[in-house]
């Protein structure tokens, strides 16, 4: 009688290992090889590599030019949101780390395609970040995030965000209309912090800091309760402060 081995070989479909094969072999010619030197790298017959390459074209994995394959926009496009997911990892491991050296829950947005987007966000238990009890996109003109992303719009580009989500007062301290709103955000200083005092969230306080990222208005921020407001400042300026180290090391953009 024979027993199942819990090392047993799984199942392989072989034509998906050549296609690989041969998915590899493209990558190795930056400028495209022809399907005879595919063929010959990737170990396979050529009749074999004809087929699985016309597949992978048809399917926009590869495309071919001047006699020559190279990745299509399907490919390339499984490399792009790889390095989207690296960097977002690599943006949540720097905010955690901010998050414990501050003692603050740290929050990262930009501002893209006319939306104010919250890309990542650090707390724990014991630094717990704000409740998004109300839509943070559409209440910008409410928390420190979106006033500092808009006070980085030109005048259009912000009557046009308004135009869309109204400024409407969310608590007793929330700005009351759109004409104080864009006054306020023509009183920030540039580069400085934006802060906001329970108009988002009763109990809370926040301040924003406007980040460099080429042509992207990005921002990062901090929160924490009221009765701690006197750690706002001293704590927002510790984190701008990690983040010019940071621009002093290397290259950082998020282009998330």
């Amino acid at each position: 009688m024979t027993t199942a081995s819990s090392t047993a070989v799984p199942t392989l479909i072989g034509s998906v290992q050549r296609a690989l094969r041969l998915l590899e072999a493209v990558g190795a010619h930056r400028d495209g090889a022809p399907a005879k030197q595919l063929a010959r790298e990737a170990g396979l017959p050529l009749p074999t590599a004809y087929h699985l390459l016309r597949t992978l074209t048809h399917e926009g994995y590869l495309r071919r030019e001047n006699g020559v394959f190279l990745f299509g926009t399907a490919a390339e496009r499984l490399v792009d949101e790889g390095s989207l997911q690296n960097r977002r990892s690599r943006m949540t491991e720097l905010l955690s780390r901010w998050r414990d050296t501050i003692g603050a829950p740290v929050y990262c947005a930009v501002y893209r395609e006319g939306e104010i987007e919250l890309i990542a966000v650090a707390d724990n238990p014991a630094t717990p970040a704000v409740d998004e009890w109300a839509s943070f996109r559409e209440t910008g003109h409410a928390h420190a995030i979106g006033q500092c992303l808009l006070s980085q719009l030109d005048e259009k580009a912000r009557e046009d965000h308004l135009d869309r989500h109204p400024v409407r007062p969310l608590t007793r301290y929330s700005v009351r209309d759109r004409s104080a709103f864009l006054e306020r955000l023509r009183s920030l200083e540039r580069m400085e912090p934006v802060i906001e005092r329970q108009e988002y969230a009763l109990g809370t306080v926040c301040a924003a800091i406007p980040i460099t990222a080429g042509f992207t208005a990005a921002a990062m921020a901090i929160s924490v309760p009221l009765e701690q407001e006197d750690r706002l400042l001293p704590a927002v300026e510790q984190l701008r402060g990690e983040v010019a180290s940071l621009l002093r090391s290397f290259v950082f953009s998020i282009s998330i």
